[in-house]
């Protein structure tokens, strides 16, 4: 037997009115509660805050060095020492440090006013989405328990009967019949081409977006929220620029591209003469 469902002689009659009342009515309602959430985003989203120079400066300085000890045969022998040594002198004293003292105890991002700040509009943002969906879910489940809305015109395998008819327990009805909370996701996962159209692709009805957002609400809570400790990595930097072998690339470069192009010979041949 084939993977697709058992054809039986089904005979449903849907009543129109469901069509009116409830097929639609649910499509339309996500809709305008998606392009309602994108425009409240936008509304309370609220200037970026400002970076911090030493911040910056810290971060630069650190790309620096990893630069330099990754790229270092683009530069001259006495180039790269010159550089390598400001920058382990640098890391060793702590001139990029953002607050000069290295004996620095751990501090918590939760008592930085910046941070808390950031990571509140992320929730703000994130309880924008989860919030409106799952009142949605729960006026389907309320008031559209148990309904039949739609029957798909090309058949399906039993696989599939889950996914197209929650909340029914009927095991021998059709695949191919869609229940009112099926409904409801398809258009959560199916409706992500019509918002990037009216929204643009980067907008905040995303339904994909906001069930990953109820799975990892629970994991923000638990980071432990400690910053990187610069003053470790520049040291940790610093011994590894000090044990890097420098060969420049451009080294013996005339020699090599008459060798590659056979001119090699002739030199030898016209300094003989």
């Amino acid at each position: 037997m084939s993977g697709l469902a058992e054809s039986t002689d089904q005979t449903m009659f849907l009543d129109p009115e469901i069509r009116n009342w409830v097929l639609f009515p649910i499509t339309i309602i996500m809709v305008l509660v998606g392009i309602f959430r994108h425009q409240l985003t936008i509304l309370m989203a609220g200037e970026p805050p400002k970076p911090d120079i030493k911040d910056i400066r810290q971060g630069k300085a650190l790309m620096r060095g990893q630069t330099l000890a990754q790229s270092n045969s683009y530069i001259p022998a006495s180039a790269f020492a010159n550089r390598k040594a400001y920058l382990c002198q640098a890391y060793e004293n702590g001139t990029f440090l953002k607050n000069k003292s290295k004996d620095q105890s751990p501090v918590n991002l939760m008592a930085d006013p910046k941070n808390m700040e950031v990571m509140m509009d992320g929730m703000k943002k994130q309880m924008m989405g989860i919030v409106p969906q799952t009142l949605i879910m729960g006026w389907i489940q309320f008031f559209f328990s148990g309904f039949i809305l739609i029957k798909l015109p090309f058949p399906l395998g039993m696989r599939f009967k889950q996914m197209l008819q929650s909340g029914i327990m009927t095991p021998n009805m059709d695949v191919r019949w869609v229940s009112s909370l099926s409904w409801y996701f398809i258009n959560l996962f199916g409706l992500r081409g019509v918002f990037s159209l009216i929204l643009g692709g980067e907008n905040s009805a995303d339904g994909i977006r906001d069930m990953t957002a109820m799975g990892t609400m629970g994991a923000m809570g638990q980071q432990s929220g400690q910053p990187q400790d610069f003053n470790k990595l520049f040291i940790s930097l610093k011994d590894s620029l000090s044990i890097v072998f420098h060969e420049w690339d451009l080294a013996n470069i005339e020699q090599r591209v008459l060798v590659k192009y056979g001119k090699q010979s002739q030199i030898y041949k016209s300094a003989a003469k």
